[in-house]
């Protein structure tokens, strides 16, 4: 089995900080890309932000010089710093994994439970 396990989520003022971390456990054998996903109520997943293992980033352009998504490969963790925040940035953010649980197994998406972030003064 494997778990994406999300925190650091919260209510947070217009122009504030937060850092999401989310750590996978479990029967893991390798993590290709790591990244997080937000959905606001009636609006579909967007990505925010992927990490390659090798370190190569992919960003949605409205979160540039904004967030920075890191990775630590030695404790299967990703995290995104999210500065300068805005009402817009109000959803529930997923964090998304490629995993192969052994040698053998093809690598497959895991998704994490989910995590509320709101933007409000």
């Amino acid at each position: 089995q494997v778990q994406l396990v999300e925190s650091g989520g919260g209510l947070v003022q217009p122009g504030g900080s937060l850092r999401l971390s989310c750590a996978a456990s479990g029967r893991i054998f390798s993590i290709g890309a790591m990244g997080w996903y937000r959905q606001a109520p009636g609006k579909q997943r967007e990505l925010v932000a992927t990490i390659t293992r090798g370190g190569t980033i992919n960003r949605q352009d409205s979160v540039k010089g904004r967030f920075t998504i890191s990775r630590d490969n030695a404790n299967n963790t990703v995290y995104l710093l999210m500065n300068m925040l805005k009402p817009e940035d109000t959803a529930v953010y997923y964090c998304k994994a490629l995993i192969a649980q052994t040698m053998s197994h093809m690598e497959r998406d895991y998704w994490g439970q989910g995590t509320q972030v709101t933007v409000s003064s």
